[in-house]
């Protein structure tokens, strides 16, 4: 009988141990994060818009959603006039509001127009990856949010609406929200729910769902409707503003390290985006003879072979010194959606584990990057932007310099778009953990770490294991064998049980462009 026992006990065990590694192994594939979009039609917008629907195969893209801003609203059509002391139009000596619209085409469809240019390319695209979703299904998400005027929140819209209703539904997991604009659409949709449900005694449940399952993923307040509304009356909805990681943004070349700024040049531009296709067409360069909406006086960036006060004399507000034509111009929300990719790094499990994006910010941080509204001349907000950008690239030092392989990523996406065969584009590697990606580890204990890199393409492959300091143990570990697949970890002996060390598996493959692939590993200190 004791024998019998022990064979069962020993049987257990082993399905036990199957079992769980089975789940380790599932649980290792990449979440596809659910994903709104909110934009109003800044150039920069547009740009990023482009790359997100490139990197769409990693995402459930749940809405596409045009909003307004301090910077861009529509209007009612009924001639009602608008103004907001400090806003973009009291800037820059400028007199023109109280006015009717500001910045906003005639029947704007920037998003339409990306979603259609994404439809060219898609067959392409499903080549290369399956998980790219239909043009249909993204064309079902665009809707129209509160773009009447900035920060009016007064009423529903179609774009709140949607908003409200993924806010409320049974979906498991986070909803994260961008916003690349201002925020008064998701605002209207929180408000909308408070409304309805806030003398109700299912309020204290909703709103407690609610703040667990919403992650803003904020570019800034551009319209004080998070200052306002939503940080007021929401106080637990997560709020993800990063910094440290690539400079996506206006003025990236005016500081870029030198690894950096080959990926902004005319030369890398056209090669790798304006000349690949329907989405590097529409995607805006310097001197492309653009504007998003015509005659404005904010978008000179289309202009080609003018200095700085030539434009000025022409009656163009300059707050960036003009760059060579085909340059990098800016994608100035990607920070926003670049930690929700699967590229093996998890940034989207929490802000502080950075990626792509970045990492989240702190208050005092927020604070050290805006841009002064005392003096609001064409030279004050030139000098501005470029001490921003200086300020960025300081809080980024320590930080892995992730920008390379994400324009090495956006190239070959780029390609992909214009290569209806699998074999003539490159696709990124395989980086995997064989075994749980969260573990514990005693002090001074060496543990190791088994790596499985591939290639779809048999390219040669180079495998880096480094520490990302990411984790709340502040010090330097060692790594054994950093450069093989299996690696070794010793944990320190100053390091204090709960603390956290964050392991990163790099592989970079020689293709071209060459495309880099990760996976984390999180040690907890027993």
């Amino acid at each position: 009988m004791k024998f019998k026992i022990s064979l069962y006990t020993l049987i257990i065990a082993v399905v036990c141990f199957l079992a769980n590694a089975v789940k380790a192994q599932s649980s290792n594939k990449p979440t596809r994060p659910r994903i709104v979009v909110t934009a109003d039609p800044e150039l920069d917008d547009n740009n990023s818009l482009i790359r997100f629907l490139l990197n769409s195969c990693d995402l459930d893209v749940e809405g596409l959603i045009y909003a307004s801003s301090g910077y861009h609203w529509k209007g009612d059509g009924k001639g009602t006039k608008w103004y907001v002391p400090g806003r973009e139009y009291a800037r820059f000596g400028l007199d023109t509001c109280p006015c009717t619209s500001w910045r906003w085409a005639k029947d704007e469809r920037f998003i339409h127009n990306a979603v259609e240019a994404y439809e060219k390319v898609y067959p392409n695209l499903k080549v290369h990856n399956p998980d790219y979703p239909s043009p249909d299904l993204l064309k079902s998400k665009i809707r129209y949010g509160n773009i009447e005027f900035d920060g009016d929140i007064s009423k529903n819209s179609a774009g709140s609406d949607l908003i409200k209703a993924l806010i409320l539904d049974d979906k498991p997991g986070q909803l994260f929200i961008t916003a690349w604009g201002g925020q008064s659409t998701i605002a209207r949709a929180l408000k909308s729910i408070q409304e309805e449900y806030g003398n109700t005694i299912q309020w204290e449940a909703i709103k407690k769902k609610i703040s667990g399952k919403v992650v803003l993923l904020p570019s800034g307040d551009q319209d004080d409707t998070y200052a306002k509304y939503i940080k007021p009356n929401w106080p637990d909805i997560e709020y993800r503003q990063f910094v440290a990681g690539p400079n996506y943004g206006y003025g990236a070349q005016l500081r870029a390290k030198p690894a950096d700024s080959v990926y902004l040049t005319s030369s890398w531009m056209k090669e790798n985006v304006s000349d690949r296709g329907p989405l590097g067409t529409l995607y805006r360069v310097w001197g492309d003879g653009k504007q998003m909406v015509k005659g404005d006086r904010m978008d000179y960036f289309g202009f080609s072979g003018y200095t700085n006060e030539q434009l000025r004399k022409m009656g163009y507000l300059v707050w960036m010194p003009v760059q060579p034509k085909g340059s990098w111009i800016g994608e100035g929300d990607d920070f926003t959606f670049m930690n929700m990719l699967g590229n093996g790094l998890r940034a989207y499990e929490k802000g502080s584990y950075g990626g792509w994006g970045g990492r989240t910010v702190n208050e005092r941080e927020q604070s050290g990057i805006s841009l002064p509204t005392n003096d609001t001349s064409q030279q004050a907000m030139a000098a501005a932007m470029s001490s921003m950008t200086e300020q960025l690239n300081k809080m980024a030092n320590g930080y892995p310099d992730f920008f390379p392989a994400a324009q090495r990523d956006f190239a070959a996406r780029l390609k992909w778009s214009v290569t209806p065969k699998y074999a003539d584009a490159n696709h990124a590697p395989v980086a995997e953990i064989e075994g749980p990606l969260s573990i514990l580890a005693s002090r001074g204990e060496t543990i190791r770490l088994n790596g499985a890199v591939s290639d779809p393409d048999k390219d040669k492959i180079s495998v880096k294991w480094w520490q990302f300091q990411a984790g709340t143990y502040p010090g330097k570990i060692t790594i054994t064998d950093a450069n093989n697949a299996q690696a070794k970890v010793t944990i320190p002996k100053d390091a204090v049980s709960g603390q956290r060390i964050h392991v990163i598996l790099e592989a970079t493959d020689n293709g071209s462009p060459s495309l880099t692939a990760y996976q984390r590993v999180v040690i907890t200190v027993k």
